[in-house]
């Protein structure tokens, strides 16, 4: 009786209490999403202009990434760090299913730095609702050029 009791309380802390404090990091992606999927054209547009890279650059990345949220994260992620979108593409698919955290690491960004938790919390192409309106954008080391660092 001790035992299921046990595993009910460790299923109740996994399913119900534990998604409840992760659900604050990215929680701009559900929103971010929708409207990129709305209008595909205009998530382009704003990619481009916000990074500073062409069309096929762009294509590449969302073709690599399983949401529009994923690709704006890769970008920004190589932004951050300063490394190449193709291999902070390479990584995202080498290292798929471990987190973003995880990612981060990988390109030498610090988990708990201050420019991956703004990441977390807010995104800054969709101004309306990126939440902490301007403080989204914070100053990386360099543009997510595809083939270098910028």
């Amino acid at each position: 009786m001790k035992r299921i009791k046990l595993l009910l309380l460790i299923l109740a802390v996994q399913f119900l209490i534990l998604p409840a404090v992760y659900a604050s990091d990215f929680d701009w992606a559900r929103n971010f999403n929708v409207q990129a999927e709305a209008d595909p054209t205009g998530l382009r547009a704003r990619l481009e202009a916000r990074f500073k890279i062409g069309p096929f650059e762009i294509d590449a990345v969302l073709d690599s990434a399983d949401k529009p949220s994923d690709a704006y994260v890769l970008f920004r992620l190589g932004e951050i760090s300063g490394q190449p979108l193709n291999y902070v593409v390479h990584q995202y698919k080498s290292n798929k299913g471990k987190g973003w955290g995880r990612l981060a690491k990988s390109l030498g960004i610090k988990p708990g730095s201050r420019a991956f938790k703004v990441l977390k919390n807010s995104q800054d192409l969709y101004r309306e609702n990126a939440k902490g309106k301007g403080k989204g954008k914070s100053k990386g080391k360099g543009n997510a050029k595809w083939g270098g660092k910028g």
